[in-house]
């Protein structure tokens, strides 16, 4: 048996967890981890991770088991971001770290409660869940006893905050920028007019990978269409007909199955050939080149990103805008809409020291309050608490 071929050692362009540029508040380093372990387990151990169980990827947490949440869908973007950081050789930790973290700032509802708390706070600087995800961990854990976050290291926040490209280009102010990421005063620090380092650019498209392939599998769990229905798409329809042929008698959950995995197969080793290939004709020489390069190092092909659109098509028309679905965005967005009106009328009935803090504070601060309450529900407690304070059953 042939084994995988893996990288005999680190990558120069590799992030050195020895060079690391630390953390903005001092503390003793562990003697039995590096840094970039260390922050992937503060992530594993906090409040925000454990929550992600009853969140919303594209169905409600509690339409059945069976389907993704943040946090199966957090994990599952970590093994292939370990997959892919072994192969180009950088360091595994801080991409599984990076991928563990990158939807701390969710909602519940997924992207319908972001769209709706983006809305309700329309006139205090509104909503955007990458920058929740820093306020997560630099603001609203509070764990330790002489800060507040989890105080990860200068790379992890970097690459959190741009892990989909630079925020500032072509002269854009940092005053335009979403408020949760402007109240982070080390924001500028950040460097935030080029890259993020390798391993958060290989979470970001992880991420890709997983959602591209496990919707595949959770909307034909769902019934919202067919194995055949997919046989039109350019490559995804290849891979099913391929196990069909090989197959004929499987039934269709396991054909689903051995389809997703040879499609992950597939999409893992388009990211890592042709990052090969941007590697090969850049040749950085360490993690900062990376950053400062003129186009992100780790990518798909061209050929393949056409394909990965089709299906991304596909599912949009046939998943994310099916009916079953937009009811349960529509109902979903009105529970949000309603706590969050709650509130920010009526702060004394939020939960202490909350209600303190919100009793006090002018409007748009108190919104932030309410805004940040919200956002850290998952999705059976903010439908619970909808029922107790919108229902006289719910009079205790």
């Amino acid at each position: 048996m042939g084994k995988p071929a893996l990288p005999e050692k680190r990558a120069v362009f590799a992030t050195l967890w020895e060079s690391s540029r630390g953390r903005f508040h001092e503390e003793a380093e562990s003697a039995t981890r590096t840094p970039f372990q260390r922050d992937r387990d503060r992530i594993i151990h906090s409040s925000g991770f454990r929550r992600l169980k009853q969140k919303t990827q594209v169905f409600v947490a509690h339409e059945g088991d069976h389907y993704r949440t943040r946090l199966t869908h957090s994990l599952e973007v970590a093994q292939i971001a370990r997959s892919v950081a072994r192969r180009l050789g950088v360091d595994e930790d801080l991409a599984e770290a990076m991928a563990l973290a990158h939807d701390l700032g969710h909602p519940p509802f997924g992207h319908a409660g972001e769209d709706q708390l983006d809305a309700c706070m329309e006139a205090f600087e509104g909503f955007d869940h990458n920058a929740q995800t820093l306020r997560v961990v630099t603001r609203l854990e509070q764990r330790y006893p002489n800060f507040d976050g989890l105080n990860l290291t200068w790379e992890m926040l970097e690459g959190l905050v741009k892990h989909n490209g630079p925020l500032i280009t072509d002269g854009t102010p940092v005053s335009a920028l979403p408020a949760a990421f402007r109240d982070f005063p080390q924001l500028e620090r950040l460097e935030l007019d080029q890259f993020a380092g390798p391993e958060a650019q290989i979470a970001a498209l992880a991420d890709d990978i997983a959602y591209n392939n496990h919707d595949i599998d959770d909307g034909i769990a769902a019934g919202l269409f067919t194995i055949d229905d997919m046989l039109h798409l350019p490559l995804v329809g290849d891979v099913f007909r391929s196990v069909r042929i090989e197959h004929p008698v499987l039934d269709t959950q396991r054909t689903v199955y051995e389809s997703v995995r040879r499609l992950i197969g597939l999409w893992i080793g388009d990211l890592v050939a042709e990052t090969e290939r941007r590697v090969a004709h850049h040749n950085p020489q360490s993690a900062a080149e990376v950053r400062a390069m003129p186009e992100p190092l780790v990518a798909f092909s061209d050929d393949f990103d056409a394909q990965q659109r089709a299906l991304r098509a596909f599912l949009f028309e046939r998943m994310y805008k099916h009916y079953k679905v937009n009811r349960m965005r529509s109902q979903a967005k009105r529970v949000l809409k309603e706590l969050f009106e709650l509130f920010l009328a009526e702060p004394d009935i939020l939960p202490p020291p909350l209600r303190q803090d919100a009793e006090q504070a002018p409007e748009a601060r108190r919104a932030r309050l309410v805004c940040d309450y919200i956002a850290g529900m998952t999705d059976n407690y903010a439908i619970d608490l909808h029922r107790k304070v919108f229902s006289i059953e719910g009079i205790v």
